[in-house]
Parts: C-alpha cells; sequence; structure tokens
C-alpha cells in the first residue's frame, strides 16, 4: 500500500471540490469522498435556499468525475487505507482531510430524544437536508425560536421571517453578531431584523426544550420565560469535525494541526478547511479554505514553493428580503486600543455605517454595513498591512467607490 500515489480527499464540500478540481487540472487526479447523498454545494448559501430565493441546483459545486459516496468511519495510517461504514476499504498514497465541521449543539434539556434525535420540530442549520426539513416545515404564520445571534443565526432568522415565520431570535451575548461587528454595526443588523419581523431578546440563555408527544412546543429561558414554538433551530455556530483524526491519533487541539505544507503530524495526511489548525487558528470560513485548497493542490502536483501562510479574511454577509439588501462587511480589529485613530461616517437616515481603525499608519480592521463600495479598496489596503500615505486617504478610502 505504501507506494500507492493516489491522493484521497475526504470532504465534499467548498475546500475538498477545489481541491479535487486543482488537482484535475493539474495533472493530479485525486478520488473524493463524501458523504452527503446530495451534489456537492456551497455551504455559504444555504440561508438563500431556506429564504426560497435559490433552488438547491443553483448552489450545487461542479464535482470532480471521480467522486465516491461513502462514511468514512477509519482511517487506518499504518496500511494507508480508510474504512467506510458499508464495509468497503480505500486505499492511498496521500490523504487530505477536508471534514469541515459540525454545528455546535448546547446543553439545552429537551435537546435530544431518549433515541439521541432531535425531537419533532427542532432542526440544526449546517446541511442541505437540515435546509430541506426547515424548508418543508416552515409556513406562513408558523412560530420559530432560532438560538444564536451569529452569522448563522441571523442569516437563518432574517431566511425564516422571509418566508413569513412569526420568529424569534435569543441570543446569549449582549448584542447580534458580537465577534465580527462593533455596537454601531450590530444595532444596524438588529434594527433590519426587526424590519422584517423578527423579535429579538439579547443577554438571553435558552435553558430548555418542552415537548408533547416528541414535538417541541415551546422554549424556556433561564429566567423561567417561555415562548411557545412550533420549531426551533439551533445556530450557535461550529467547531471542526476532528474525530477521525483524533482516533487516527493525529495532533489535535481546536482543529488538525498543520504547518505551511497543511501537513499534520502524519507525512502522508494534510487537513484543509474548517477542520484545519494553521498557526494557532481555526478559520472557519469560506476564504481561507479556498486559499488552503489552492496552495495544497498546487505542492502536490509537484510546485516547490507552494506554502499556504494564513488569510486576512474578510466576513460579508448580505441579507436579502423585502425592501432593499442589507449587505455588512467585517475586517481585522473592529474595536480600537487605546492611542488606535478611528473615523467613522454614519448616516441614521439610510441605514448605513462606515468605520476604520488605524494603529501606527497601518489600517488593522473595519466595518461597513449598507454601503459597500469601498470594501475593495479597504480590504486591499488592510491586507497589504503597509503604511498609509501621509495626505489623509482615510476618508478616501471611506467615501470613494472606485476601489471596489
Amino acid at each position: 500500500m505504501t507506494s500507492n500515489p493516489r491522493v484521497v480527499v475526504i470532504g465534499a464540500g467548498l475546500a475538498g471540490v477545489r481541491l479535487a478540481r486543482r488537482l484535475g487540472e493539474l495533472g493530479t487526479p485525486a478520488l473524493l469522498v463524501g458523504e452527503e447523498e446530495h451534489r456537492p454545494y456551497n455551504r455559504v448559501l444555504l440561508a438563500e435556499v431556506l429564504a426560497g430565493r435559490y433552488g438547491p441546483d443553483v448552489i450545487a459545486l461542479p464535482a470532480p468525475a471521480d467522486l465516491v459516496r461513502a462514511r468514512v468511519t477509519r482511517i487506518d495510517r499504518g496500511r494507508r487505507t480508510l474504512e467506510c461504514a458499508d464495509g468497503t476499504e480505500i486505499a492511498y498514497g496521500t490523504l487530505v482531510l477536508a471534514t469541515g465541521s459540525n454545528p455546535v449543539l448546547p446543553p439545552l434539556r429537551g435537546l435530544f430524544t431518549p433515541d439521541h434525535r432531535f425531537p419533532e420540530g427542532v432542526h440544526a442549520f449546517r446541511t442541505m437536508d437540515d435546509c430541506l426539513g426547515l424548508s418543508e416545515a416552515v409556513r406562513p404564520g408558523v412560530r420559530a425560536v432560532v438560538v444564536g445571534g451569529g452569522l448563522l443565526g441571523v442569516s437563518a432568522a432574517r431566511a425564516l421571517a422571509v418566508r413569513g415565520a412569526q420568529v424569534v431570535l435569543a441570543q446569549q451575548a449582549e448584542r447580534l453578531m458580537e465577534r465580527q461587528l462593533d455596537p454601531s454595526a450590530s444595532r444596524l443588523v438588529l434594527r433590519h431584523l426587526k424590519d422584517l419581523g423578527v423579535e429579538v431578546h439579547t443577554e438571553c440563555r435558552v435553558r430548555d426544550l418542552r415537548c408533547v408527544g416528541g414535538a417541541v412546543r415551546s422554549v424556556e429561558m433561564a429566567d423561567g420565560y417561555a415562548l411557545d414554538t412550533d420549531l426551533v433551530v439551533v445556530a450557535c455556530g461550529v467547531h471542526p469535525r476532528v474525530g477521525l483524526a483524533e482516533d487516527a491519533g493525529l495532533a489535535v487541539r481546536k482543529g488538525v494541526l498543520v504547518d505551511d505544507e497543511l501537513r499534520t503530524s502524519d507525512p502522508h495526511i494534510h487537513a484543509v478547511g474548517d477542520c484545519a489548525q494553521h498557526d494557532g487558528r481555526v478559520y472557519g470560513l469560506a476564504t481561507p479554505a479556498l486559499e488552503q485548497a489552492e496552495a495544497l493542490a498546487e505542492l502536490l502536483a509537484g510546485a516547490d514553493n507552494a506554502r499556504y501562510t494564513g488569510t486576512r479574511s474578510l466576513t460579508r454577509l448580505t441579507l436579502t428580503g423585502p425592501g432593499s439588501p442589507f449587505d455588512l462587511a467585517a475586517f481585522g480589529e473592529t474595536e480600537p486600543l487605546p492611542g488606535d485613530d478611528v473615523v467613522q461616517l454614519a448616516d441614521a437616515t439610510r441605514g448605513t455605517y462606515r468605520k476604520v481603525v488605524v494603529r501606527k499608519d497601518r489600517l488593522v480592521g473595519g466595518v461597513l454595513v449598507g454601503e459597500l463600495g469601498t470594501v475593495g479598496a479597504l480590504a486591499r489596503a488592510w491586507e497589504e498591512a503597509e503604511p498609509l500615505p501621509d495626505d489623509g486617504p482615510l476618508l478616501h478610502l471611506l467615501t470613494n467607490d472606485g476601489g471596489s
């Protein structure tokens, strides 16, 4: 088995598909192993499918020809084989883990039935099956509680509201999308959701799900307040899917540890995407996953200088619905430290907000809500990390649309 030259990629998400297709283009075909029955798809756009804006076929990815549907249950590093749930074995010369991430499931009483399933009406929001199940359940007037007010929870709440559901969003933190946005930007997201009819509760921890006959009927908060509901969507974020790597004895912390060649502690195994931890970071975003896939494809195809040295990633979200789309983008450090310079432009009437943070003549972060015409120029200035000119460029960057 050790002389087998074949590259095998576990995971048919964005990173795995990009890697396999790029390897094919470079003359190094790879076998892609995916466990979902659906065609590979862009997970970033699941909220648009739930909102009814796109059909599942629209977000499908162009899958490589060599795609196997199987659930890998074990990696035998000594024999360099994969064991699958259906009893088959797949041999590899080089293995790439692109296993992605799993939804974070908070310790709520009533979240699981005795046979470890969700009660009827309770859904995660991570896979196409999750999305299609929710799409079947939602209808005008249905009562829905979304648990989690981060990027995923905001997207789910907006999509359900667009479909006519009566949505309550429960966020444990003091504001929405607190990891990406500053307080001013969070308030604009809150206003947008309220305009869609979403009822938002922050600093609010869900404690229990109350079920009757195996179906969810209410959600109880830590303060004892109860919300009657027909649907519960658990959208509390994701964590790297590292079970296969741990069972195989690979080095794992939060994610599977990789170096600049995206190589794990086993020289024959690499990792990319949400499951990989590079230089202390697990990104959990599309852009780093795609950049890792591109770098690894070059490396596996024989490029001597191919390396991945990290991604300065930008978070972008478009919320569609009645009226104009609501756009936001955030990058770097959106909260200033003592001594930082901050430039802000806000228009309460139009619901727009722009802010950049400068530290020692370098742009270290920013957030834009409502109008993103300048995001291209700002992102480039941030990514290049070069000293800004002395002729007052910040106001120009914030107001000039030419760089988008």
